[in-house]
């Protein structure tokens, strides 16, 4: 990642080393996007945005696409062929709106100038079709206002959208930042069309959140972005547990997609084993790339007290896993939980309560469609898990009937709104 001490601007990444020039103007050339992703903590806005990423770039060379992504593990991952990548130095978030910068020693301030300022450069020096935003209206501590405001007095054709996942957090929660931060109002000059990652059957954002009758026009509700079985790498296929050790027992996965804020599940769930009625089985825990060091020594060393477990670092692939397991456990994240569904696998999810209600919602509202089960946070969470795992793995498959209930197409309909010119219906899914 850039070191701020560089006097060079950190280099885009070439997935495979080809030049991003600034690409002919329509409608002879591709359609020039650019994906926002500020990336403060975890991993789910990278990679819902490599999930629509990989279907834009799979559409005949239709659209050209850069990514801005302050993710810390981005050159970790498996990328689209053909994505560019531009890195923003990383940040952490340290409270609801308050961040610091992740590397020691530097001041935030003059990161979130550096970043405000690249992302300036590089739309000046593109002049993109699409301006697509992930999650926060101003960007990450107001760091996109420039842009945005540049973008409307002086380079007005590009089309300016935000994504949100459906649920960002309790509905009086949201609508108290958004006011705070006065996100209605850029809502009405800023933005061409809102994308919703979701379905409004499952949560409505207009009336969640209070978006105003003029800007509920632009709200298009797309359904839940999953990454298509193609868009994963090719180099890894396999479960990422030792399958000869699972001798073919059922394997209870447990996740928590980065691993930032998952040690109190995976604790829990260790706790849980040896209080289990005996069965076949074999757990394997992937920690998260994300994870504190002491926090994965802590796991190690429960580990090892237990029979028949499996504790992974982290995959850059989570779904050939979640294909092969019997059963998941995992915090309801909105990547996590969509993939999960997409595969159809049983699963217990353990929202996390603080500091937003997003993944609490979440796993309640799938919990009442059935799509999964569910521990309450402030429950006992191991004395659950413990009574849950052998019910679970031993009961029927769940109808298909049930499955279909989410709506799992965002990405294919992100690529097909970001093709079909700047006036966009609001959808009725």
């Amino acid at each position: 990642m850039q070191n701020l001490s560089s006097a060079e601007p950190a280099q885009p990444i070439a997935i495979p080393a080809t030049a991003f020039g600034r690409a002919p103007a329509r409608p002879n050339g591709p359609i020039k996007v650019f994906l926002y992703s500020h990336d403060t903590f975890g991993l789910g806005h990278l990679r819902r945005n490599l999930a629509i990423a990989h279907r834009l770039l799979a559409c005949n060379g239709k659209f050209s696409v850069l990514l801005l992504t302050g993710s810390p593990v981005i050159d970790q991952w498996d990328l689209p062929p053909g994505l560019q990548v531009q890195p923003l130095p990383p940040v952490v978030k340290t409270g609801a709106e308050s961040y610091e910068a992740r590397a020691k020693g530097q001041l935030f301030g003059m990161v979130k100038g550096y970043r405000e300022a690249l992302i300036l450069k590089l739309v000046l020096r593109d002049q993109p079709d699409v301006f697509l935003v992930d999650h926060a209206p101003a960007g990450m501590n107001g760091e996109l206002l420039s842009t945005l405001a540049l973008i409307r007095q002086e380079h007005p054709h590009t089309r300016v959208m935000l994504g949100l996942r459906d649920i960002l957090d309790s509905p009086e929660n949201v609508r108290a930042v958004w006011r705070e931060q006065n996100i209605h109002a850029l809502l009405d000059h800023a933005y061409d069309n809102i994308l919703v990652y979701g379905s409004r059957a499952l949560f409505n954002v207009v009336e969640g959140y209070g978006i105003s009758k003029e800007n509920a026009k632009k709200v298009v509700y797309c359904g839940h972005v999953v990454a298509q079985p193609e868009a994963h790498s090719t180099h890894e296929t396999a479960p990422c547990w030792d399958t000869a050790r699972a001798g073919g027992r059922p394997v209870v996965l447990v996740t928590a997609g980065g691993g930032g804020d998952g040690f109190f599940l995976m604790s829990a769930y260790l706790e849980a084993l040896p209080k289990m009625a005996p069965g076949p089985r074999y757990s394997v825990i992937v920690l998260g790339p994300l994870m504190a060091a002491h926090e994965s020594a802590a796991l190690h060393a429960a580990a090892a007290m237990c029979d028949d477990v499996e504790l992974v670092d982290f995959t850059t692939n989570l779904v050939p896993s979640l294909r092969a397991a019997s059963l998941v456990i995992a915090m309801a994240g909105y990547n996590t939980s969509a993939e999960i569904i997409a595969e159809k696998k049983p699963a217990i999810l353990v929202p996390r309560a603080a500091p937003r209600a997003e993944q609490l919602m979440r796993a309640r509202l799938l919990a009442a469609l059935g799509l999964a089960d569910m521990v309450e946070p402030d429950t006992d969470i191991a004395a659950q898990l413990a009574a849950m795992v052998p019910s679970c793995l031993s009961r029927p498959p769940i109808p298909e009937s049930v499955w279909a209930a989410l709506d799992l197409d965002g990405a294919e309909r992100v690529s097909a709104l970001l093709a079909s010119g700047h006036h966009v219906e609001a959808s009725l899914i």
